[in-house]
């Protein structure tokens, strides 16, 4: 009979508890999408580089390092001479190594010198491995393997020629244009940096600058082709760091000491995890900032249901005296009013789920395809059950304004309604 009642007496409100409804499952909406959003940014940007024990380049802090090499963003302090490279890797712990080589672009985007190990050992996510959308990975000097998003946003195909600029500037005046590479490879998106990132081998790289200055300049008066500069020895001199995974886990920090007080040259080993962990802080009152926003929204949204059910107290002041009338005391009026508030939260927040449930489901192709963004559409978990259980209790809390306002009613007004 209690429930009978609760549920005839929304049905003869249902316009403005639908609108009620709205408001509040939009509002949790918001904040479960927001928060689901941040965790699986948050998984995403920790799992750029997986699988990788040890990041190796020029002394400097490991933020610095873990940016320009995984991130594309910024440049090293120093380069790495191949020899010290090549003694390092020589360490009987090292399984593979993968070392690249960065300043210079194509048209906004950066170019990266590597080897054919990148592509068979470099890993991101749950240590999965690069795969190529069209093509294969680079086997001639001149050829060249783009990230996702530099296909699509340039409108490459596999088979077309393009020319690289000196330097990592969107707009570039010194262009390697005597030394065009033809795109062999375009790789699947990732969610990563790699989606960004134009990929030649280190020959390549060799190649380009073989009558350039060490400086960023050109050699006056000397000018080598393309046919030429494959004469020449294309063994790199310097790279700008490189990627090291071990045969063991356990050796990982010997190594890490080792590098650091390498003698030859000074040189900084990073654990990328960790230094993922630490970027992570920095830009974590952003996350934090949405969070606040999106919860405020959602208190915004009760408030505005206890409101309207305030502003219809008075008009359903005979609706409680009738039920007084059949023998309800003021307790059972008080608990009519605390358990519709804790309905309507309820009911908010299951429609609030399944509308980010079904967003998720529709837009994952697209955000995969277009964005290379991985959002998993399983979204609840015990955290979010937890959110919803903290979002009733607030409902149940708030909603004893009214409940408390209608018990009052209800002992003062008895039968006597006023006009």
């Amino acid at each position: 009979m209690f429930y009978k009642l609760i549920f005839v007496s929304l049905w003869s409100r249902r316009t403005s508890i639908i609108l009620m409804l709205i408001a509040i499952s939009l509002s949790v909406s918001l904040l479960f999408g927001v928060e689901h959003l941040r965790r699986e940014a948050k998984e995403s940007f920790t799992k750029t580089i997986s699988g990788t024990d040890l990041i190796v380049g020029a002394r400097s802090g490991q933020v610095n390092l873990l940016l320009y090499s995984v991130f594309r963003i910024g440049n090293a302090t120093n380069n790495i001479s191949w020899e010290s490279y090549k003694d390092i890797i020589l360490d009987k712990n090292v399984e593979w190594s993968i070392p690249i080589s960065l300043g210079d672009s194509h048209k906004g985007f950066r170019v990266m010198g590597t080897t054919e190990t990148f592509f068979e050992k470099y890993r991101y996510g749950n240590k999965m491995l690069l795969s190529f959308k069209q093509g294969q990975k680079f086997k001639n000097v001149y050829d060249v393997v783009l990230g996702s998003q530099v296909a699509k946003e340039l409108k490459y195909k596999v088979g077309q020629k393009i020319v690289l600029s000196h330097g990592v500037g969107k707009v570039s005046f010194s262009k390697h244009d005597d030394k065009p590479f033809e795109i062999v490879g375009i790789l699947e998106p990732t969610g990563t940096p790699v989606d960004r990132t134009v990929h030649i081998s280190l020959a390549g790289i060799e190649a380009i600058h073989i009558d350039w200055q060490q400086d960023g300049a050109k050699i006056p008066g000397l000018k080598i082709s393309a046919e030429e500069a494959l004469k020449h020895d294309l063994n790199p001199k310097v790279i700008t760091a490189f990627f090291i995974g071990l045969k063991s886990k356990v050796a990982t920090f010997n190594l890490q000491r080792k590098i650091n007080t390498y003698k030859q040259e000074p040189l900084v080993a990073i654990i990328p995890g960790l230094a993922l962990v630490e970027l992570w802080r920095i830009v974590a009152f952003v996350e934090n900032l949405l969070v606040v926003i999106s919860a405020f929204v959602v208190v915004t949204g009760f408030i505005g249901m206890i409101t309207t059910l305030l502003a219809g107290l008075n008009e359903r002041r005979r609706e409680i005296a009738i039920f007084r009338s059949i023998g309800a005391n003021p307790t059972y009026i008080f608990l009519l009013l605390m358990v519709e508030s804790i309905f309507l939260a309820t009911i908010g927040c299951l429609i609030g789920i399944i509308n980010v449930a079904l967003i998720l489901t529709l837009l994952k192709p697209l955000l995969i395809t277009q964005y290379g963004l991985f959002i998993s559409a399983n979204f609840f978990n015990t955290y979010m059950l937890m959110i919803v259980g903290l979002i009733i209790f607030v409902a149940a809390i708030l909603g004893l304004i009214p409940s408390i306002v209608a018990y009052k009613c209800s002992l003062k007004d008895g039968l006597n309604i006023k006009a």
